[in-house]
């Protein structure tokens, strides 16, 4: 995939040029586009080739023309926000803040954005309370999102060039993310994980390794081996939805507590219950927006993954590195 070029061209405005990736030909323009640049909805980019806002190789042209691949891509769009989110006086725990960013470590049971179910609760009512111009930027500046389940270190940016900024640096694979977690059986070694992550094709809500789907790469390195489980380091070169539990899933080694891609429980799986996937974003390091240094935070594991792990630690163990 070509790098992406993303900037600032005001208050409310977004400038994104990139080219189709090859892999794209036959797909409609929308669908290409929206693959690309996943950060904003298919409808919204509909919504901007029908205005003239995105242009393909400098022409207006129709969501449901055919890509040939390498086709030039500029979206220059005034940015206007498609939600209505309520602020909420709640806790948040911040590692670090700036003008330009919010650096957050996620309690495991909090849900990232309001979706039907969670309209209310989640980070995002929490930081309009906190930062009531997050609501003029993309998600509300949260620049790569957690599961409700999984707990740790993610970035909010507090204006729309710092977001475009930061959004540049993770699409182009710059963006230091290293998890932690504790997975149902015994890791003989690390390696990397290369299979594309795709929609379920029966199960819509889950992702699956699919050979149509979108490249990830997930590196992993044994940290700790027990009796019936392991304790392992995971560092993201992409960030697919849902990445680090389909693959480790797919290894053999699905993610204790993970009820949505665990499989059905074994016998070994039974001996340790744990109410959520033990999974944990320990590290995260990017370019700061504003002073174009290389920052990087770190934060303890969660208290219940911690303690897990004691527990784990009390059972026979096979062997330690």
């Amino acid at each position: 995939m070509s790098e992406i070029e993303t900037q600032s061209l005001g208050v409310d405005m977004l400038s994104i040029t990139f080219v189709l990736s090859e892999e794209s030909k036959g797909l409609r323009l929308d669908r290409a586009i929206s693959d690309q640049i996943d950060d904003y909805s298919r409808a919204r980019i509909q919504g901007w080739m029908k205005t003239g806002e995105l242009k393909v190789n400098g022409s207006i042209c129709k969501p449901k023309d055919k890509t040939l691949g390498g086709e030039q891509i500029e979206l220059k769009a005034r940015w206007v926000s498609e939600h209505t989110w309520q602020a909420e006086a709640l806790p948040i725990h911040i590692v670090y803040e700036d003008e330009s960013i919010l650096v957050i470590n996620k309690s495991p049971d909090v849900v990232v954005h309001p979706a039907p179910g969670h309209w209310q609760g989640t980070l995002v009512n929490a930081l309009l309370h906190h930062c009531p111009q997050l609501e003029y930027l993309p998600r509300a500046g949260i620049v790569h999102r957690l599961d409700k389940d999984t707990s740790g270190l993610l970035v909010v940016a507090k204006r729309l060039n710092d977001y475009n900024h930061l959004v540049q640096q993770l699409q182009a694979r710059r963006v230091k993310r290293v998890y932690h977690a504790i997975v149902h059986g015994v890791m003989i070694s690390g390696g990397v994980v290369r299979q594309p992550i795709g929609r379920h094709r029966q199960h819509r809500t889950k992702m699956a390794v699919v050979a149509a789907g979108k490249p990830a790469v997930t590196h992993y390195r044994v940290l700790q081996r027990f009796e019936r489980h392991t304790w392992v380091r995971l560092q993201l070169e992409t960030g697919r939805t849902h990445q680090i539990r389909v693959h480790m899933a797919h290894l053999g080694y699905p993610i204790v507590g993970d009820a949505q891609y665990g499989g059905r429980k074994s016998k070994a799986q039974q001996t340790c219950l744990f109410g959520r996937q033990a999974l944990h974003a320990k590290e995260l390091g990017f370019v700061h927006p504003s002073t174009q240094k290389m920052c990087t935070w770190e934060v303890p594991l969660a208290d219940d993954i911690n303690q897990l792990l004691h527990t784990l630690s009390c059972t026979k163990v096979r062997h330690r590195k």
